[in-house]
């Protein structure tokens, strides 16, 4: 009975510590309730990193959205309240940062990548196949020399 109990209490102490945040906002109207939802999926947990604030549980994520709404309430855009983000926390915040002379490396650096890659493929494929063809077909005069004996070998043996 006693560990029953035990349990008993221990379950509901722990109930307490497992509850999630759970956001309850009043939205004007369901046009406002999307890009309060589209803003939260745009914005990365500076914390989580690899999390958007609408689904981290961070505090900081809980104070993005609190903001968010609230600059949704003062009638802000969409790009005033990224741009206010992007100012308070870098391009970081954002999952696709915007182009500019920072940020060019991050979007077109994986293709530079990848383009030098098969340019060095390309040459080490050449240099092979230009070195097969100029020695690949010739032997020295030593080597027809141990073939010849090897040939003879066999046809004796035959």
């Amino acid at each position: 009975m006693r560990r029953w109990l035990a349990a008993a209490v221990l379950g509901m102490c722990l109930a307490g510590v497992a509850k999630a945040a759970i956001d309850t906002y009043q939205f004007r109207d369901e046009a406002e309730r999307e890009r309060y939802q589209q803003l939260t999926k745009e914005l990365r947990c500076p914390k989580c990193q690899n999390q958007d604030i609408a689904d981290s549980n961070a505090p900081i994520a809980a104070d993005l959205r609190r903001e968010i709404f609230r600059m949704l309430g003062e009638g802000k855009s969409n790009q005033q309240i990224v741009d206010f983000m992007v100012d308070r926390y870098g391009d970081f915040v954002r999952y696709k940062p915007a182009l500019s002379g920072r940020t060019w490396l991050l979007w077109f650096g994986p293709g530079i990548l990848l383009a030098g890659g098969f340019v060095v493929l390309a040459v080490i494929v050449r240099r092979r196949r230009s070195t097969a063809v100029q020695g690949g077909n010739e032997l020295s005069a030593e080597e027809r020399e141990r073939l010849a004996k090897l040939l003879e070998k066999e046809q004796t043996h035959d």
